[in-house]
């Protein structure tokens, strides 16, 4: 019997997940144990929309598009088109899944109610009518009041939601009140992926990085409130910062490629509590006093608006993660409406 890899290990203490959208991937890691859920953002749906291997697919993608659909405007074309690509990406890792497969609506539409749950609908429509049906789907939201109050009304509908571009309690607060199945806290800001120099290593990663506490409240607080949503930290970057989270005790960890290569590469230890014991001693200061007790989804998220624009931290990150999105999704679009004025 072969030694147990570090990402043998990991499975044993948490979900995971793949935050990943190639197959090969995801082939890779599942040989003995399939994953979860399958993460995917529109970063991510770029990365393999520019890939030699997803030049089929893609072609699928608007190819169905530009044959039912040109009477239609060119923007509404790469629109639909786009959302047809993110469907077929995902449904070539959806045989490695025990669980979900995510798609995340358009952040153009992040502050924006009615967007947003028509976006939302409209993805679970398109994985309806290519085989995958709306209880192996979540609708990934970024966690906006706008959004959040989506995240409560698709959650009513019977469409399950996870709350993304989430950096702090109150955003997560709020996301239990909306019913989520999950909250996925950023481990490291989106931007360290694009700009690997701002990324910074820690001895203690668990006591020291300054998500650490906010996840380990987070955690808590469910636990203390009885939240049936699932925490599922994201944006992680190493090994290292897999085994901090670990300790964390959180429902689920959603990991890249590279990221799960790196677990499945090393030897997982021998003593495994005194590699990475559970940590408890976190200062209890990132909750705060009053979330408990707020409402954050009155009078259209007011208060989930009101903790964002206290946080000095939180509004940069949220709004860097959109603006990054937003990017990744125009870059994409730009790929599609080359592709579908060719023809």
């Amino acid at each position: 019997m072969s030694a147990q890899t570090l990402l043998d290990h990991v499975r044993t203490r948490v979900t995971v997940d793949v935050d990943s959208m190639d197959p090969a991937v995801a082939a890779r890691h599942a040989q003995h144990t399939k994953f979860c859920d399958m993460t995917s953002n529109q970063a991510i749906v770029y990365s393999e929309a520019v890939r030699p291997e997803r030049a089929e697919l893609f072609k699928t993608a608007c190819a169905q598009i530009r044959s039912s659909q040109a009477q239609l405007p060119i923007d509404t074309q790469v629109a639909h088109a786009l959302d047809l690509l993110t469907v077929l990406l995902a449904k070539e890792v959806y045989p490695y899944l025990t669980g979900r497969v995510h798609a995340q609506t358009s952040p153009a539409a992040a502050y924006d109610t009615e967007a947003t749950i028509h976006h939302a609908k409209k993805l679970v429509s398109l994985f309806e009518a290519n085989g995958i049906p709306k209880s192996r789907v979540c609708i990934k939201i970024p966690a906006t009041p706008e959004s959040i109050i989506a995240c409560k009304y698709l959650e009513q509908l019977g469409i399950r939601t996870l709350a993304t571009c989430l950096f702090s309690v109150p955003q997560a607060m709020a996301a239990h009140q909306a019913g989520c199945l999950y909250v996925a806290p950023y481990f490291n800001e989106l931007r360290v992926h694009f700009e690997p120099g701002l990324w910074k290593e820690y001895a203690d990663t668990a006591r020291e990085h300054p998500t650490s506490q906010v996840i380990q409240a987070i955690v808590e607080l469910y636990k203390e409130i009885g939240s049936a949503t699932l925490v599922m930290p994201a944006s992680i970057v190493t090994a290292k910062e897999v085994v901090a989270l670990v300790s964390l005790k959180p429902n689920h960890l959603t990991l890249s490629g590279a990221v799960l290569d790196q677990l499945a590469a090393a030897q997982a230890p021998g003593d495994a509590n005194a590699h990475h014991p559970d940590v408890h001693d976190a200062k209890g200061t990132a909750i705060g006093p009053d979330v408990k007790t707020i409402n954050y989804l009155e009078n259209n998220g007011t208060a989930l608006g009101e903790a964002i624009a206290a946080d000095a931290e939180t509004t940069r990150k949220l709004a860097d993660a959109l603006k990054i999105f937003g990017e990744m999704e125009e870059k994409t679009k730009e790929l599609i409406r080359a592709a579908l004025n060719a023809e």
